[in-house]
């Protein structure tokens, strides 16, 4: 009886080990989207511009509300002159949330209800209003539409008894309306932008966001570090499919998912946009960094799939990496290549892989547009995003593998 007795209490000490090493991933990885996109940012000694927070008030109506109930909203910087009539819309990224207790630890923070969301945020980058900063979108309608669904804006389903409300197709459908009535549906161009899941939002929702438009609209979409590829991790196994099944199934994304994909996939499948950028029929633009540091540590070599910590180095730092290491990162460049193969085989797309250790490089001043930031070739991200967009040259990009691109602006982590 006491050799049952130790054995069982040994095996939950075992489950709540997994729990707890899946909570702390959940945590790693908005930790590392918070960092990232918010407290990093480059101001390059300008005061950036400080956009006040818009509660959808009518949202509530919809059922479009944040993972704790409370009302969706964006940040909305008026346009003026010639950029009065364009619209740039930017979907913020933070993560995902796939089992019940991660989203009720989410919805406590600022992705999972406005409450804890920032009263004001610096617009900078794509977002900024300096001519010198952002020489083709500065004087737009710019607007951030806030993440509080952990969805990547695709669910909609709840959980009464836990108090949880998947609702990130309504507050996206909730927000269009909204901004429509504010002035978009006049639009003359409009660009639908976002960084991570935001960035993988964007191309979900880019079709649908074009056929909001008169087709005299000129309406693109552009992903920044949005290409999440369902990769093989350190151990083995297939870390981002597991968590990205778990949103699909625990929020009812798979309806809101492209029908072009879901029906020849399982839904889970469609949720990796290498499956569904080449049948996207508006013109997309892709912005990825080859050596994505977000996938490098919470999807290729997480904590949970790294046993023996022989990754923990160059998890935090690219130059701590062993050759066998750059090796396998060089493997998922070459996927990521393979990946966007057909995309770039239609002219109407358009591509920007370097070859950096970085993550949403369109939000960050230092990297969008700067004296010194990443180019391929002669050209900078915020030239190559805009030329594709006004259709002044084709673009499509892809830089030299590591460690050729002196350019680069890679993160490191503490």
């Amino acid at each position: 009886m006491l050799k049952r007795g130790n054995s069982f209490g040994a095996m939950r000490m075992l489950c709540w080990g997994f729990g707890f090493i899946g909570f702390m991933f959940v945590k790693l990885v908005q930790g590392f989207e918070n960092g990232n996109v918010t407290d990093m940012l480059y101001f390059n000694n300008n005061r950036p511009l400080m956009v006040g927070l818009t509660l959808i008030y009518g949202a509530a109506a919809k059922g479009a509300v944040c993972l704790d109930g409370s009302l969706p909203g964006y940040h909305f910087h008026r346009g003026y002159g010639a950029g009065s009539n364009s619209w740039l819309i930017q979907l913020e990224g933070g993560g995902w949330c796939g089992n019940v207790r991660n989203c009720i630890y989410s919805k406590k923070t600022r992705h999972g209800s406005s409450a804890f969301m920032e009263k004001q945020i610096p617009f900078v980058g794509i977002l900024s209003n300096k001519a010198w900063e952002n020489p083709d979108f500065y004087n737009w309608n710019r607007i951030k539409i806030r993440y509080c669904d952990g969805a990547s804006f695709t669910g909609d389903s709840q959980n009464e008894r836990a108090g949880l409300f998947f609702r990130g197709q309504r507050i996206w459908l909730a927000a269009m309306e909204d901004l429509m009535s504010k002035g978009m549906r006049y639009a003359k161009q409009a660009l639908l932008s976002g960084c991570s899941a935001g960035g993988l939002a964007t191309i979900l929702h880019c079709d649908e966001f074009k056929e909001m438009f008169p087709r005299t609209t000129r309406v693109k979409c552009l992903s920044d570090a949005g290409l999440f590829l369902d990769a093989v991790d350190v151990s083995g196994h297939r870390s981002l499919r597991n968590l990205f099944g778990g949103v699909v199934a625990l929020q009812g994304a798979q309806r809101n998912l492209p029908r072009t994909c879901t029906s020849r996939l399982n839904p889970i499948l469609c949720f990796f946009p290498q499956h569904s950028i080449a049948s996207v029929k508006a013109p997309l633009f892709l912005l990825n960094a080859a050596y994505d540091t977000w996938q490098i540590q919470a999807s290729l070599a997480p904590p949970s799939a790294d046993y023996h910590w022989n990754w923990y180095d160059c998890r935090k730092n690219y130059a701590r990496c062993s050759a066998p290491q750059m090796q396998y990162l060089q493997g998922f460049r070459n996927q990521m290549l393979r990946a966007v193969r057909r995309f770039s085989k239609l002219r109407k797309n358009g591509l920007f892989i370097n070859s950096c250790f970085a993550h949403c490089q369109s939000e960050r001043q230092d990297t969008w547009f700067a004296r010194d930031s990443p180019h391929i070739g002669n050209r900078g991200i915020a030239q190559s995003v805009g030329n594709w967009y006004f259709d002044r040259v084709q673009v499509q990009a892809i830089g030299c593998p590591y460690p050729c691109d002196k350019t680069c602006h890679n993160l490191v982590f503490n």
